[in-house]
């Protein structure tokens, strides 16, 4: 069977248990998963899409989120977009009508449901995140190693490519909060525009001349937001025949005013609140915070909820310059392959040996979905009695003690190398080693025993 009729069959035995075409009410993909939002739940037979050869896990939430692995998941979207008979793209707008019932037959807390919003805004930038900031840090590293000069013009270029997403993220997360809430993606990108241009330092309000770009993130989420809520309000009293002039028009002008009134100085006042508040708590909590935020950040993963963290790594990042929060969670992951190593020292079982051998590559790159999901998890012990959790810890608290830090945004692993500040990077490594040996120890002594592998049999 050739590769694409791979990819095919597997699309088409995940729409099978799915309950086919008819019950999938939209979908989208992310680096390792495919999330299909259906119709009915009742139609899904989620323990035999678990069994089908190629899946690696299934998390029921928000979405039905089918784990497949980097590299795969992509191929697997295309075929499924196929089958059902669209592009593949997800319908956020249609979405986002959802009726409460349907959000609350998920059992899921207020807190977990603004985290899935805030992370299917920042899920599809992903990509372009890690994409930039890669290539900005390894500029970065080449030039503070002093192989290439700072003012050439190939620094100079590779500077421009790496760093052009993070002048106009803003724009971006504002398209994607008003496809999210229900309004015109055009539109929450001028919500975004409202907060970047550099012309609002002309703006004199309450004695003071406004400062482009405060709010951050946090306030091109409330303008693009506050905008579909708008558009969404006036097209309800105009006429179709002036829809398209007068409603977005209206928007515009009444979120425009309340952007520089309200959400630029409250966006402002958020952002502070949680970079001083993150700040506080590793500066006062240091090793114990540390092994805390690192333990704890795998659970986080296996629902999904961790993408949602995404604007609060940026915010600090534009508040202070680089961001200490991304290395201490970075070694959840690594607390998890020095839990699969020991594992797979220990078991006696090909076929476990080789669903660990498949999952370690993508574990060592940051992604660490195929070892949750296919190894750990499904064995038990090594996840729920928190020994990967604790090897993290370790690693964590290690990160936080000599304070290391990001200056982008990116995967995890041994790719967050490249977006660790110069002189910390030997630091990073460390900690990452640390992680990697402590998961590994924790889990060999008291973790795993091959009788709790009878299902790789």
């Amino acid at each position: 069977m050739d590769e694409g009729s791979k990819y095919k069959v597997l699309a088409g035995q995940i729409l099978e248990n799915i309950g086919g075409k008819q019950n999938v009410e939209s979908f989208t993909y992310c680096m390792t998963r495919l999330r299909v939002t259906p119709k009915d739940d009742q139609l899904v037979n989620s323990e035999a899409i678990k069994q089908i050869d190629g899946v690696i896990g299934v998390v029921k939430a928000e979405t039905l989120q089918i784990i497949l692995g980097t590299g795969i998941v992509n191929r697997v979207a295309d075929e499924f977009g196929k089958l059902i008979g669209s592009a593949g793209d997800f319908d956020l707008k249609e979405a986002a009508s959802k009726t409460k019932s349907d959000i609350k037959k998920k059992n899921a807390t207020p807190f977990k449901l603004f985290l899935r919003k805030i992370a299917s805004i920042f899920i599809p930038l992903i990509p372009a995140l890690v994409a930039s900031g890669l290539i900005n840090g390894i500029t970065q590293a080449i030039v503070q190693a002093g192989w290439l000069s700072k003012e050439s013009q190939l620094a100079i270029i590779l500077s421009v490519i790496g760093k052009g997403l993070f002048m106009y993220l803003g724009v971006l997360v504002g398209t994607n909060a008003a496809k999210e809430f229900g309004g015109t993606p055009a539109m929450g990108a001028l919500a975004g525009i409202l907060i970047i241009n550099p012309e609002v330092a002309n703006i004199v309000l309450f004695g003071e001349n406004l400062l482009p770009g405060r709010g951050g993130l946090i306030g091109v989420l409330l303008a693009a937001i506050f905008m579909a809520i708008v558009e969404k309000q006036v097209r309800r009293f105009i006429p179709e025949s002036l829809d398209i002039i007068v409603t977005p028009t209206i928007a515009l002008l009444v979120t425009g005013i309340v952007t520089y009134v309200v959400f630029m100085p409250v966006g402002g006042f958020i952002s502070d609140a949680i970079t001083s508040g993150l700040l506080a708590v590793l500066d006062i909590g240091g090793v114990v915070a540390g092994f805390i935020l690192g333990a704890t950040f795998l659970p986080l993963v296996v629902t999904g909820l961790h993408q949602g963290l995404t604007p609060v790594h940026l915010e600090l990042i534009n508040a202070i310059g680089d961001d200490p929060l991304l290395p201490i969670l970075a070694m959840g992951g690594a607390g998890q392959v020095g839990a699969a190593f020991a594992i797979y020292m220990k078991t006696k079982k090909s076929r476990l040996k080789k669903a660990i051998g498949g999952g370690l590559p993508s574990g060592l790159l940051g992604i660490g979905e195929p070892l949750i999901f296919g190894v750990t998890l499904p064995l038990g012990r090594p996840f729920l009695t928190l020994t990967a959790c604790l090897g993290a810890g370790v690693g964590g608290a290690f990160q936080a003690a000599f304070h290391v830090a990001t200056h982008s945004v990116g995967v995890s692993g041994l790719p967050l190398i490249f977006l660790v500040n110069p002189n910390e990077v030997i630091l990073y490594v460390v900690g990452l080693l640390i992680s990697y040996a402590f998961g590994y120890l924790f889990t060999y002594l008291f973790g795993f025993k091959d009788e709790m592998a009878a299902e790789f049999d």
